[in-house]
C-alpha cells in the first residue's frame, strides 16, 4: 500500500554473524546512503556497542542522532589494524559520510619515495604519489614506527634518508654511514647497491634480519640488561609495522563480507580435499603459565561456529609448558572419547579384533559428556579394541538414536557421534606430527589434519616438507583464521577461568577467622601470601576490618603454615 512507512529493521540478530575480527564498518540509511564509516580491531565488540541500551542511554546527541538514521550496517575484515586506518580513510575520502570528521580534509598517510636515477638516491617521506619515474613504498598507517625505520635504515644500510642531491661535507664524515665503509670512501655505484637492499628490506625481505634482531633481544634480556632488550623489543615492532605487507584499498578492491560456503568450498580446493570439509574441529594449547595448560577444541559446521560442540580440557598427562605433548593428549582423549561412544551407539556393528591398533586406548580414560561445562572427563581406564574396517568410514554415517539413547541411556540431547571432515591444530609442523601419532595409533590413519602456523599463516600437511601459503585475501585462510582464533579465544577464556578460581584458593582458607571477605581484603592490600606473611603484626592490623587480635592469629598462622 503506497505511503506506508517501512517499520526500522532490528539489528540486534544481524550484530551476531559480525566476526571478532580487526576491520571496517558503514553504517547506512534507509536509502542505503554511507552515513558513517568507522574502525575496530574487534568488529563484533565495536558495532555491538551501538545497539546496547545502556551505551545509547548515554550517548552523545550526535551519537542518538547517527544511530536514529541507522537501517542498515555492513562490515569488511582486513588483516590488521595499520590496514583497518588506512581501509577507514579510504572510504571516508569516497563516500564523505555526513557523521565523519576525521579524513574529510585532504590529509594523506605517509609513503617513502626513492629516485633511483639519482647519482646518490636518497630515501625521503612523500605524501602524494607522483608519476615522476621515482620509486614508492607505502602509505604506511604508523608515521612513528616509519620514521623510526628510516633511522635504522640509515644506520644498517649507510643510505641517505633525508635532504638532497650529493652527499654533504657533514654526511661524508658522520659515523651513521659508516656501513661497512664511509660515504667518502665509497662510490656512487657501490652506495646504489646498498640502496637496492634497502629497498628490498622495505619490500618485505627482511626476515632474518628480524630473526637477528630477536635474537640480540634474547641475548640482552639473559645478561639482565632490560634496558637494551627493550629498546631492540621496540625496533622490532616498529620494524615489523612498516614492512608488514600492507594491502593497497582502490575503488573496486574492497574486501569481501564474509560468505561461510564460499569459503568453505575454496578450503576444500586449496587443500585439494576428497569432499567439502563441512564440519571442522580445531584445537589450540593455552599454557600462559604451568600452574594451568589447558586446552580448546571449536567446532564450525559450513563455515559458522557451532558452540554446541566446544570443548574444553585441563592437560593432565603433561609436566610443564610441552605443546607437542599437550596437543597430543587433547586429540588422544577426544577422538578415543568418539570411537568409544560409537562403539556404544552401535554395539552390533563393532567386530571386535586383538589385532587392530586401536588397543592403543587402553590407558586412555572413558570419558563422559558433560553438558553444562562442555569438558571431557576421565572417568575410568577401559580396554578397548575397535572394528577391523576403517572407523572413520564406519562413523561418518553417524544415526539419531530417537527411541531412548545409548546403552540404556535416556539423554535427551545424545547426538550422533561423528567424526569431522577437517581437523585443523594451531601450530607448525611439531604440534602437526604430535597429533597425527594419535590418530594413527587410533586408526584414524585417513581423517585429514593440518596445522595452521600463526606467524606466516602457513600451513602445513602431513607427508608435505614444504607448508602452503595461501593469498592473504583468500576466503580459505579467512576462515582458518576464524577457526583457530576462535580456538585461541575459548582456550584463553577458560584459562583465565582457572587462574580466577585458584585466586579464590588460598592458604589463608584454613586460617581459623579469616572469612572470604577478610581474606580478598587482606589480598588486595598485600597483593600476594607471600608479602602477607613478610608483613608485621602492626601492618596487618592497619588494614581495613583487621582488629590486632585477627592480625596476631593471622601472622601466627601463616608463620607456621
Amino acid at each position: 500500500m503506497a505511503g506506508v512507512k517501512k517499520a526500522k529493521p532490528d539489528l540486534t540478530k544481524k550484530v551476531h554473524e559480525v566476526p571478532h575480527k580487526p576491520g571496517v564498518y558503514l553504517m547506512r540509511d534507509r536509502f542505503n546512503r554511507v552515513i558513517y564509516v568507522g574502525k575496530a580491531r574487534d568488529l563484533r565488540k565495536r558495532v555491538g556497542s551501538y545497539f546496547m541500551p545502556s551505551k545509547i542511554a548515554v550517548a552523545d546527541l550526535k551519537t542518538r542522532a547517527m544511530l536514529d538514521a541507522v537501517w542498515d550496517f555492513e562490515t569488511h575484515t582486513v588483516q590488521n589494524e595499520a590496514e583497518s586506518i588506512l581501509l577507514e580513510g579510504k572510504l571516508i575520502k569516497e563516500y564523505r559520510p555526513r557523521y565523519n570528521v576525521s579524513f574529510r580534509d585532504d590529509k594523506r598517510f605517509l609513503l617513502v619515495k626513492v629516485d633511483q636515477t639519482e647519482e646518490w638516491p636518497r630515501f625521503r617521506l612523500a605524501r602524494f604519489k607522483k608519476d615522476d619515474n621515482a620509486r614508492y613504498f607505502g602509505p604506511y598507517a604508523h608515521a612513528g614506527a616509519l620514521r623510526q625505520t628510516l633511522n635504522f635504515m640509515r644506520k644498517k644500510f649507510g643510505v641517505l634518508t633525508f635532504g638532497r642531491g650529493s652527499p654533504t661535507e657533514r654526511e661524508l664524515k658522520s659515523s651513521t654511514y659508516q656501513v661497512p665503509m664511509k660515504l667518502s670512501e665509497i662510490t656512487p655505484e657501490i652506495y646504489r647497491e646498498r640502496v637496492v637492499q634497502a629497498c628490498e628490506f622495505l619490500e618485505g625481505h627482511s626476515r632474518e634480519m628480524m630473526a637477528e634482531l630477536e635474537k640480540q633481544m634474547r641475548a640482552q634480556a639473559e645478561k639482565l640488561d632490560f634496558e637494551k632488550a627493550a629498546e631492540l623489543r621496540n625496533m622490532l615492532d616498529d620494524l615489523r609495522r612498516t614492512t608488514r605487507p600492507t594491502r593497497r584499498f582502490t575503488r573496486g578492491s574492497l574486501p569481501t563480507t564474509i560468505e561461510p560456503e564460499a569459503e568453505v568450498r575454496a578450503l576444500a580446493d586449496a587443500l585439494q580435499l576428497s569432499k567439502v570439509p563441512r564440519v571442522m574441529e580445531c584445537f589450540d594449547i593455552s599454557n600462559i603459565s604451568t600452574t594451568h595448560v589447558v586446552a580448546s577444541m571449536v567446532c564450525f559446521r559450513d563455515g559458522v561456529p557451532d558452540k554446541n560442540c566446544y570443548r574444553r580440557y585441563r592437560i593432565r598427562t603433561v609436566e610443564g609448558q610441552d605443546d607437542f605433548a599437550s596437543m597430543a593428549e587433547v586429540v588422544r582423549r577426544r577422538y578415543s572419547r568418539i570411537l568409544l561412544e560409537a562403539r556404544d551407539a552401535d554395539p552390533d556393528t563393532a567386530e571386535f579384533s586383538q589385532e587392530n591398533p586401536a588397543e592403543a586406548l587402553e590407558r586412555v580414560g572413558h570419558p563422559e559428556r558433560n553438558h553444562q561445562s562442555g569438558s571431557d572427563r576421565g572417568i575410568r581406564l577401559q580396554t578397548v579394541q575397535l572394528p577391523q574396517r576403517d572407523p572413520s568410514t564406519s562413523l561418518r554415517s553417524g544415526r539419531d538414536d530417537k527411541k531412548g539413547g545409548v546403552s540404556g541411556r535416556n539423554d535427551e540431547h545424545f547426538v550422533a557421534v561423528r567424526l569431522p571432515d577437517l581437523i585443523i591444530v594451531d601450530g607448525g609442523k611439531g604440534q602437526l606430527s604430535s597429533a597425527c601419532k594419535e590418530l594413527q595409533r587410533l586408526g584414524l590413519h585417513d581423517l585429514p589434519i593440518i596445522g595452521l602456523a600463526k606467524e606466516h599463516e602457513e600451513i602445513y600437511r602431513p607427508g608435505r616438507a614444504l607448508p602452503l601459503r595461501l593469498p592473504e585475501d583468500s576466503g580459505a585462510l579467512r576462515l582458518l583464521q576464524r577457526i583457530r582464533d576462535e580456538a585461541h579465544r575459548f582456550a584463553n577464556a577458560y584459562h583465565q577461568l582457572l587462574m580466577k578460581k585458584r585466586i579464590g584458593e588460598s592458604v589463608l582458607d584454613d586460617c581459623p577467622g579469616v572469612s572470604q571477605h577478610r581474606k580478598n581484603l587482606l589480598l588486595r592490600k598485600f597483593g600476594s601470601v607471600k608479602r602477607l606473611r613478610r608483613a608485621s603484626v602492626e601492618e596487618i592490623a592497619a588494614t581495613d576490618g583487621i582488629g590486632r587480635k585477627l592480625a596476631v592469629d593471622v601472622h601466627r598462622f601463616l608463620q607456621t603454615h
